[in-house]
């Protein structure tokens, strides 16, 4: 991993005090661990980007398509990036672009972490119910959407204008057993979690997508705590 420089960085919007240092990552091919997913360096819309593809076998977990960053080891503190979601050529209909950050990935288990992720396709669905599950959280193994949206509906997931194919801003802050996600700079929380289902664990962090998506990855940014 690339660390382009170290600087001191307020976490106010955690409510701490500390300050902590930040590392711009470059995310490169050679630097990732593909889980179920190809890899590949590209330009896309006038950037330099990584590109994520599903490539998992029919039989596959939906939960394990990310590829790993080499070396990073996140507790507490901020990630940032820009990142775009769209469906494969043949994704299956329900298929919506999935795409989003995995923290807290377990060294020992790469199926096991939480995640915040957006479904570009419903971000301007004309089904209102659709367009309120445009962004989610989920915790796997035990707690992926399906469970998650059964057993308590509406609290970890929730509406962000989104378009597919389109650069996306996204801002994870996490402290604790809470994390925030904030989408395209706004100010205010977009989502926000205060039980996060591992506890208080620590774990590499990923680009992380879903069944039948492709998506790119610009500009990761990591303040560790």
């Amino acid at each position: 991993m690339k660390l382009v420089g170290l600087v001191a960085t307020a976490l106010g919007a955690l409510g701490l005090a500390q300050s902590g240092w930040s590392q711009e990552v470059a995310i490169e091919p050679a630097r990732l661990q593909a889980k179920n997913v190809k890899v590949e360096s590209v330009v896309y819309k006038g950037r330099k980007a990584v590109r994520v593809s599903d490539a998992a076998s029919q039989d596959a977990a939906d939960g394990v398509r990310m590829a790993i960053v080499a070396g990073s080891d996140f507790q507490d503190g901020v990630i940032e990036a820009d990142l775009t979601g769209d469906t494969l050529p043949g994704a299956a209909p329900d298929a919506r672009g999935f795409t989003g950050i995995a923290f807290r990935v377990a060294a020992d288990n790469s199926a096991r972490y939480e995640a915040f992720y957006l479904r570009p396709k419903n971000g301007r669905a004309q089904d209102q119910l659709q367009r309120n599950h445009s962004a989610q959280y989920i915790s796997e193994p035990e707690f992926p959407w399906q469970r998650l949206r059964q057993e308590t509906p509406g609290k970890y997931e929730t509406y962000v204008d989104l378009i597919p194919g389109e650069w996306t801003k996204v801002k994870i802050e996490v402290h604790g057993v809470e994390a925030r996600l904030y989408v395209n700079g706004s100010q205010q929380p977009t989502l926000i979690v205060g039980d996060l289902k591992h506890g208080r664990s620590k774990g590499a962090i990923a680009l992380w997508i879903g069944p039948g998506t492709v998506a790119h990855f610009s500009n990761l940014k990591i303040t560790h705590q």
